[in-house]
């Protein structure tokens, strides 16, 4: 027996009218059929089973787009590197396609020292072609720029917080708890496009040692430095994101 779904969802924009087949092991007939008998797909398009798993994602009902999974390869590839608390690896510099953790966060959780939807670098949090991430600026220096497989925006590292000072985690900025919700906690493929500024970092983490969190950046961030990782001044050029 098979089921017909029609999913359909209007918003401002459009509508959108999503159609699947899924074939269940069930004993009857079909309850929709044409005239003479048979269904009538003439309006139905046959997906797969990951293409019907996905037809409740946030990205199916308009909610805005998801990442892909990361590539099989990358993730074996990085299996025997030495992994952070959530055991995701840590990658070196040089390596810009990483599998990382990532979490989703809002402005509107008014958590308490979070100045409205203003980031620990001073500026405002993005939300366009530009995005606004958080991670540990001790990995990922303010400034710094990716991409994440499977969508269309640039993301900027603007923001730091406090769970996430000794990770590998990227926690992406939404302006609503809803879309926030929506991505939760998922794995995704990176690539680095370009590394922010150290200098920077470490003028800005120096005035601010006086929170845990700060303090543990601000020693990671030094000694990168102090080995000769990176260099104390910009090591990929002004960033005007």
């Amino acid at each position: 027996m098979s089921f017909i779904f029609k999913i359909t969802k209007t918003s401002r924009m459009k509508s959108v009218l999503l159609y699947a087949i899924v074939a269940l092991p069930v004993a009857g007939t079909l309850a929709s059929c044409s005239s003479s008998g048979s269904a009538s797909t003439s309006n139905l398009k046959i997906l797969t089973k990951e293409q019907i798993a996905g037809l409740t994602s946030w990205a199916s009902l308009g909610g805005g787009p998801l990442p892909d999974a990361p590539s099989v390869a990358l993730v074996n590839s990085s299996a025997n590197l030495p992994k952070d608390k959530h055991g995701m690896p840590t990658y070196s510099l040089s390596q810009r396609n990483r599998v990382v953790r990532t979490t989703s966060y809002s402005h509107m959780e008014n958590e308490p020292g979070a100045p409205g939807r203003l980031n620990a670098a001073g500026t405002i949090l993005k939300y366009g072609q530009v995005r606004s991430a958080a991670a540990d600026w001790s990995q990922y220096p303010v400034g710094t720029t990716f991409k994440i497989k499977g969508l269309p925006y640039t993301y900027v590292v603007d923001d730091y917080g406090s769970s996430l000072a000794g990770t590998n985690t990227i926690d992406i900025f939404h302006p609503t708890l809803s879309g926030m919700r929506h991505w939760a906690t998922r794995p995704a493929e990176i690539t680095v496009v370009h590394w922010g500024s150290w200098e920077r970092t470490e003028n800005l983490l120096s005035r601010r040692c006086q929170h845990p969190h700060c303090a543990q950046m601000y020693a990671g961030v030094m000694r990168k430095i102090r080995s000769g990782e990176v260099a104390s001044t910009s090591t990929g050029g002004s960033n005007s994101l």
